[in-house]
């Protein structure tokens, strides 16, 4: 039995152009890497405003800090001469150092979120690329120092009568600079090795940053360290922002050469904790980590 001719006439064919015939198909757009970078720093934002616990735990520790130093050198102000003649030594002393490890610790959290969830895998199936993901985590420790440091610096001046602004003047932005630099540099060191070994590195990001508090000089000059760890805190980028704290809170003024050494010191162990981190972060992605990280 023959099929029934088709009475509608001929099956009509699909034009050139629903064909696909002579036109090229184009992939649509990635997007901008300062957008990428803004849509890693807002996912992170948005977890950061939802949550509360998150805010107080970034001011906590600064203010208990504060607190304790801010009290002791209350009391050391009368009854130490060195201390006397600059009462905020200590207070400035704390509240630098908290640039330092609130940074670092800032860093390491944000970058810590994205183990804890095991989101490595879903973020690098995108068109973020590792130097865009370091931009976004670098912005983030800057806002939660931001935020962290806030509510400690205003409520020195109340407390103690020392206000950080008066007190340092211009140099602070120096300091900050170089203080937040070494806080990403730790940052990346310890993301490089938590992307290498996995979470068994965590305990390296909560400690890390103050194995450095020692060894900087962050309350007192370095020449009253024992001589065979002078040489090691002169290579230490912070050492130099405490002695040009000290400088500038007796009264000396900004000295230009720990400045230079700092932001030197920084510059050179940045370049090298990127290529760690980029190092270990090809690594993590060669042999399937990306995929088997989190709690």
């Amino acid at each position: 039995m023959t099929p029934p001719d088709n009475a509608a006439g001929p099956i009509p064919q699909p034009s050139r152009a629903e064909a696909g015939v002579g036109f090229a198909i184009q992939a649509p757009r990635a997007p901008s890497a300062p957008r990428r970078i803004g849509a890693m720093v807002l996912r992170h934002w948005y977890l950061l405003r939802g949550s509360w616990p998150r805010a107080l735990e970034m001011a906590y520790w600064p203010t208990v800090q504060l607190l304790i130093w801010g009290f002791l050198s209350q009391f050391l102000a009368t009854n130490s001469s060195w201390i006397a003649q600059a009462a905020g030594v200590l207070v400035a002393g704390v509240l630098l150092w908290d640039i330092l490890a609130r940074s670092q610790i800032g860093m390491s959290v944000t970058f810590l979120e994205e183990m804890w969830s095991r989101n490595l895998g879903n973020l690098f199936v995108s068109p973020l690329r590792p130097q865009e993901w370091v931009a976004s985590l670098i912005v983030m420790a800057l806002i939660r120092t931001l935020i962290g440091l806030s509510l400690p610096v205003l409520l020195a001046i109340p407390l103690f009568g020392f206000n950080l602004f008066v007190m340092i003047g211009l140099p602070l932005a120096a300091f900050f600079l170089n203080l937040v630099l070494t806080g990403v540099i730790v940052g990346m060191l310890t993301s490089g090795l938590l992307l290498r070994h996995g979470m068994g590195a965590e305990s390296f990001a909560w400690m890390a940053v103050f194995i450095l508090a020692p060894l900087s000089a962050v309350y007192y000059p370095v020449a009253s360290l024992p001589d065979w760890i002078e040489p090691i805190s002169r290579i230490l980028p912070p050492t130099y922002v405490f002695e040009g704290m000290r400088g500038v809170v007796f009264g000396n003024g900004l000295d230009w050469t720990n400045l230079a050494m700092a932001l030197g010191l920084n510059l050179v162990y940045g370049a090298l904790a990127a290529l760690y981190f980029l190092r270990a972060f090809r690594h993590a992605r060669t042999v399937g980590k990306l995929l088997q990280t989190g709690e």
